[in-house]
């Protein structure tokens, strides 16, 4: 941990009420013709009329585009980019879940670069300048508002990421009224999927180093004593903004820390079978746990330390039957599906998704322990 580079968001807003500032943030963006992308679900809560009328009331022209999906396909992506470029904006905003986080990051990148989204899967192919981008989160999971990566689902299923600094916006406005009513198995996958985050950037290999460190360790104390409160009660303010300040932190965490073998078995679950992304985190989470466990105890017992205050483990494989128990036991109480078979995964499906996970080097490779197909297999059928 020596030597490491830590990159974020540059300007971070928590404020109740604080979307009314929206159309202040753009001007001062200089933000004359607005591109808005949420989705359609988000539209019929009501939650997008105040804001757009905010940014109206700013003279900020706009063009709402409300067709993103879960897990957004590439057409959907490029659709997006085509009506942006047709009205001609010079500025975007993401409104919703991580699904039209990401796909407002690739608009505003798409609509100031020549290269095509063929051209920039991977890490760091994308070039040139993107237009100003603010990102507005309504449920507190994937902690996109602070990442520089975009996940889209291409024509083959495949879940195919763009990673690049150009991603990170310029503004992240975090407001936990935004949140209030989110149904509870929707602030249960999105609030497991952020503690998987931190889970993950806090036990990766190849770029752990003290400042996510530090993060995820803050951001999975808030999730951990927030989630069953955000959970039971859908208009606990308090903590709803404790889940999107965590899932925030989480989301800093892993852009410096990246994830590994949760998220790389997860994606072809989505891919495949449609399944939620934080739902797909969780469904391996265990199984993914118990495998990690012959060489990370010592960190397992860490975050156990930090869910459970006041506790010290000084042996590590106690902390780690701990944090174990602990996590097994809220996933369990979590209100969704708890195995594969009960999201429509049959046993003929689990080698498949063990070739498409070994697809996933790019996440694997910062798994504490190496994965093989066979172990992956073996994690699939322990998820079954």
């Amino acid at each position: 941990m020596a030597d490491f580079q830590f990159e974020t968001t540059p300007r971070i807003i928590c404020q109740a009420r604080g979307s009314a500032r929206l159309g202040e943030l753009a001007r001062e963006l200089t933000v004359a013709r607005l591109f808005v992308v949420t989705d359609a679900g988000l539209i019929k809560t009501g939650l997008i009329e105040p804001i757009l009328a905010s940014l109206s009331a700013s003279g900020i022209d706009i063009t709402l585009f409300s067709d993103v999906l879960a897990d957004p396909p590439q057409e959907v992506v490029l659709a997006a980019v085509s009506a942006a470029k047709a009205a001609r904006v010079d500025g975007v905003m993401g409104i919703g879940g991580g699904s039209s986080l990401d796909t407002a990051k690739l608009v505003a990148l798409l609509c100031g670069t020549s290269q095509a989204l063929d051209e920039i899967y991977g890490v760091g192919l994308a070039r040139g300048a993107r237009l100003p981008l603010i990102q507005v989160p309504t449920t507190a999971g994937t902690g996109s508002e602070v990442t520089p990566i975009a996940i889209v689902t291409t024509p083959t299923h495949e879940k195919k990421g763009v990673v690049s600094p150009l991603l990170y916006p310029d503004v992240a406005l975090l407001d936990g009224r935004l949140t209030l009513g989110l149904p509870p198995h929707v602030t249960a996958m999105t609030g497991i999927d952020a503690m998987v985050h931190a889970i993950e950037a806090f036990t990766s290999r190849l770029k752990k180093n003290p400042i996510s460190d530090a993060l995820a360790l803050k951001a999975l104390a808030l999730l951990y004593r927030n989630i069953r409160i955000a959970v039971a009660d859908g208009a606990d303010e308090a903590a709803r903004t404790a889940m999107l300040q965590g899932s925030l932190l989480a989301g800093m965490a892993f852009a410096n820390s990246p994830v590994g073998a949760v998220h790389a078995l997860a994606y072809p679950l989505g891919g495949h079978f449609h399944v939620p992304h934080g739902l797909s985190n969780s469904l391996v989470l265990r199984a993914v746990i118990d495998f990690n466990r012959p060489v990370a105890d010592r960190l397992y017992a860490e975050l156990a330390e930090a869910i459970l205050p006041g506790r010290h483990f000084a042996d590590p494989a106690e902390g780690a039957d701990a944090f174990a128990r602990e996590l097994k036991a809220l996933v369990a109480e979590m209100p969704y599906p708890q195995r594969l078979r009960e999201v429509g995964v049959a046993v003929a499906d689990l080698p498949m998704l063990a070739r498409d996970a070994m697809n996933v080097q790019r996440l694997l490779v910062n798994n504490p322990r190496a994965v093989t197909y066979e172990d992956a297999l073996s994690i699939y059928e322990a998820a079954f």
